[in-house]
């Protein structure tokens, strides 16, 4: 096994966020052949090798971007412009040597986190049933904004123990999904309690009314809710017309490339400009100093 792929069995075990990209094509004169691997990470990080300076700011910038839209994606890089393929995005790269890649991109995102707080047969239902819908669950032993900072549901079936400062902390740290598994009437107590106003946000009842009675019935409609409000991927990568918000254009040659510490750039006259490879920001510096 590569040392690639260590790297990316690493990552998954910690949960982060990358993209895997694999040369499926080479035209010469090019620096990558095909088979040539890299793992883009969501701060830009280029680890391995699909193409010399110019094809990896493209890569990079891409890559940035499907970490946002869920999306696989076929890129090709072109060295003059091409018109549009199906099932392609063709970018044109002017500061590559002369020949065209073309690089599968595939996100790797961890599963979704929900939080289970409690012990009530519903809470044990849950952490169960979670996995076999793509989700990593966890019960944490306290709760406060850290903890459930970066999960995508909280749900609270704590009949009562601790429910309003797990509420709280999921309120404010805008969980997508907070559920309170309670009765009608307790849980508008309970978020009457609260005197928050986005206290709305909590659903309570906690699960879409299928008419669930057993604990595993009741997690059941809880799991379809999260999954009804999932909020679903872009799928939009970056185009040459629409860059993203994260891109500058490089004064030399035009091409977009993603802010990020890892791209080249160059702080002059009090601003900051950004390249695709060393030969555009050789010839800006060299325009400076004249």
């Amino acid at each position: 096994m590569s040392s690639l792929d260590d790297r990316a069995r690493e990552l998954r075990g910690a949960r982060v966020a990358y993209v895997h990209a694999r040369v499926v094509l080479a035209e010469p004169p090019t620096s990558a052949k095909p088979g040539a691997e890299a793992l883009v990470l969501g701060d830009g990080t280029i680890e391995g090798f699909v193409g010399g300076n110019c094809a990896e700011s493209t890569v990079r910038a891409q890559g940035i971007a499907l970490l946002d839209s869920g999306e696989s994606l076929l890129l090709r890089i072109t060295p003059s412009p091409e018109d549009d393929q199906d099932g392609k995005l063709v970018v044109h790269n002017p500061c590559l040597s002369g020949g065209t890649l073309e690089i599968f991109m595939e996100p790797v995102l961890p599963d979704p986190t929900m939080l289970v707080i409690g012990t009530a047969p519903v809470a044990e239902a849950l952490l169960e049933l979670g996995p076999r819908l793509g989700y990593h669950t966890a019960r944490p032993c306290h709760v406060d904004a850290d903890v459930v900072a970066d999960a995508a549901a909280v749900v609270v079936a704590s009949h009562g123990t601790d429910e309003e400062d797990s509420l709280v902390a999921a309120l404010a740290a805008d969980v997508p999904y907070i559920g309170l598994v309670a009765s009608r009437k307790r849980g508008e107590a309970v978020l009457a309690s609260l005197g928050r106003d986005d206290a709305g946000r909590v659903h309570s009842p906690a699960g879409l009314d299928i008419g669930a009675r057993t604990p595993a019935e009741i997690a059941l409609s809880i799991m379809s809710e999260i999954v009804s409000l999932r909020p679903r991927p872009s799928g939009r990568p970056v185009t040459d017309d629409a860059p993203s918000s994260g891109t500058a254009t490089d004064p030399i040659c035009g091409m977009d490339v993603a802010m990020v510490d890892s791209s080249l750039h160059l702080d002059h006259d009090g601003e900051r400009y950004w390249f695709c490879g060393s030969g555009c920001l050789r010839a800006f510096s060299a325009t400076r100093s004249a």
